[in-house]
């Protein structure tokens, strides 16, 4: 069938790639392979697990009982022809930009006048994150809003990640990422736009602003790249000491991971590669602890949708590729950079740390928009609190309609 995106148990895409802007794009449809199904529930049934932890919180990693319940779940009643189902009728496809096969979701809104919203995720998330969004950011009028709020969004998912083409050589970076992200843009025929990241996505927008291309009128963070700078007065405020506290706790206790892929992703990659309860692990304690849950992520993210996530990491084999994006950009990229262009920022709450205001001032020379006031969510905005995430959008964009 022509469009359709085929997935062997390995991880290897099978699939047409068009040219972006030489050649018409088609809609994708994506086909796992009843026998990559089969080769995942077959790894679940035979997984070895470690003995139990020898403490009663999540401070050795993700308590025993908890995986057992979750990789219980995957093998006998998770059903990924669910999301497999969602994503074809969305509306997604893959072109070739920069020489690297690049997958997107592009969802145009009904309303002629829309303003074209990039949206990029991080890890360990996926463009799945966004789905929750989709509906409210591209037909306002079915939830309660204005046509003059409407978007048309384009959410591309990072090279090396989900159904994005994995790297061969080094350089795929934050910068040439964004770039890549301009060039989709440019060939979807959008002139002027807005960006939005969280996470590595907040790394890959910065770089875009940073970069301010034709057509750029703005970016959104809610993970501002702010880390760690000296207090702007000789006095440092409540503010700033709260957040340096909460960024050295992190360092101390809450960074190995960022360590381990940044250092070492291909030795990483062996062992999640083969393991999907080692991936689902990995990923999962990051879910639990970065969410505003307190440790019970399934409170705020459905079991089936934090599945949907791990599933497609699992599936699309992409361990060691995602984690290489941290050797490329972590320590050199995703960095606090002075940007021109209009910057706006929402901090909720339970992010990894909740920078004070005086930083952004101090590295955002025009700061549109501020808002530390939001009542509840975590690291994973728009996946926890998508209606909230959604009138962030709409109150700090406003500004640039027609």
């Amino acid at each position: 069938m022509p469009g359709t995106l085929s997935l062997a148990p390995d991880g290897r895409l099978d699939g047409p790639l068009p040219t972006l802007g030489e050649e018409p794009l088609q809609p994708c449809t994506l086909h796992v392979s009843d026998s990559a199904l089969e080769f995942l529930r077959h790894k679940l049934a035979v997984t070895r697990l470690p003995e139990s932890e020898t403490v009663e919180d999540w401070s050795q990693g993700v308590p025993l009982d908890e995986i057992v319940e979750l990789l219980t779940y995957w093998r006998t009643e998770y059903q990924w022809r669910d999301v497999e189902g969602e994503l074809n009728e969305i509306g997604h496809y893959r072109a070739r930009i920069d020489g690297l096969g690049i997958h997107f979701l592009h969802i145009r809104s009904r309303h002629p006048d829309a303003l074209p919203l990039l949206l990029t995720h991080g890890w360990p998330g996926s463009v799945l994150e966004f789905q929750g969004i989709i509906g409210p950011l591209t037909d306002p009028t079915v939830h309660g809003a204005s046509p003059s709020e409407a978007f048309h969004l384009v959410i591309p998912s990072l090279p090396g990640f989900g159904l994005s083409d994995k790297p061969t050589e080094p350089g795929w970076g934050m910068a040439r990422i964004a770039r890549a992200w301009h060039a989709l843009m440019s060939g979807l025929g959008y002139d002027r736009y807005v960006a939005q990241g969280g996470d590595l996505g907040a790394g890959v927008t910065t770089a875009l602003g940073y970069q301010r291309p034709p057509g750029l009128l703005g970016i959104h963070l809610n993970l501002p790249i702010l880390f760690a700078p000296p207090p702007v007065a000789n006095t440092s405020t409540p503010g700033e000491d709260a957040a340096l506290e909460q960024l050295a706790t992190h360092a101390r206790s809450g960074s190995a991971y960022a360590l381990l892929q940044s250092t070492r992703p291909q030795t990483l990659g062996y062992s999640l590669a083969d393991s999907p309860a080692g991936q689902a692990a990995w990923i999962y304690e990051k879910i639990a602890a970065w969410t505003d849950s307190d440790l019970r992520p399934q409170e705020v993210l459905s079991r089936r949708t934090i599945l949907d996530n791990i599933t497609l990491y699992w599936l699309t084999n992409t361990a060691a590729s995602s984690a290489r994006l941290y050797h490329e950009s972590f320590n050199s990229e995703f960095v606090t950079t002075p940007i021109d262009l209009p910057v706006a920022v929402s901090i909720f709450p339970k992010e990894l740390y909740r920078a004070p205001k005086i930083w952004a001032q101090r590295v955002y020379r025009n700061l549109c928009y501020w808002n530390d006031q939001i009542p509840t969510g975590g690291h994973f905005a728009a996946w926890e609190q998508p209606s909230t995430f959604v009138n962030e959008l709409r109150a700090c964009f406003g500004e640039f309609r027609r």
